[in-house]
């Protein structure tokens, strides 16, 4: 399973109501950032398992240059206007920050809280 943090402008996140962050915000984010690209395929082995898992979506980005990306995946995922990580350690916390003051947006967790600062 795992615990999402999602970049949204929506308050709390899971709203219908409010602006998106459409595909073209988050596209010009990911060609304007030189840590990011957009890989639409993320690729997993689960441990202790020869199968690899994979999960397709046009707007799916990686954050390339975390040290941990081909363990860690450092995935992050456009979805029904809103930016989502799965379980994001510090370093891709920071770089959710980052990208929310771009889009001027917000960090907020599954559980509404904020991540901001």
């Amino acid at each position: 399973m795992g615990y999402d943090v999602h970049i949204t402008r929506r308050t709390p996140w899971w709203e219908d109501e409010g602006e998106q962050i459409t595909t073209q915000e988050w596209a010009a984010v990911v060609a304007a950032d030189s840590d990011l690209e957009m890989v639409q395929v993320a690729r997993v082995s689960p441990p202790g398992q020869s199968a690899v898992l994979e999960y397709r979506h046009e707007w799916l980005a990686q954050l390339s240059t975390h040290p941990q990306r081909d363990t860690h995946g450092a995935w992050l995922d456009w979805n029904e206007g809103r930016i989502v990580v799965k379980n994001p350690d510090e370093i891709l916390l920071e770089k959710m920050r980052h990208i929310a003051r771009v889009l001027k947006a917000r960090v907020q967790g599954d559980d509404c809280e904020y991540y901001d600062e």
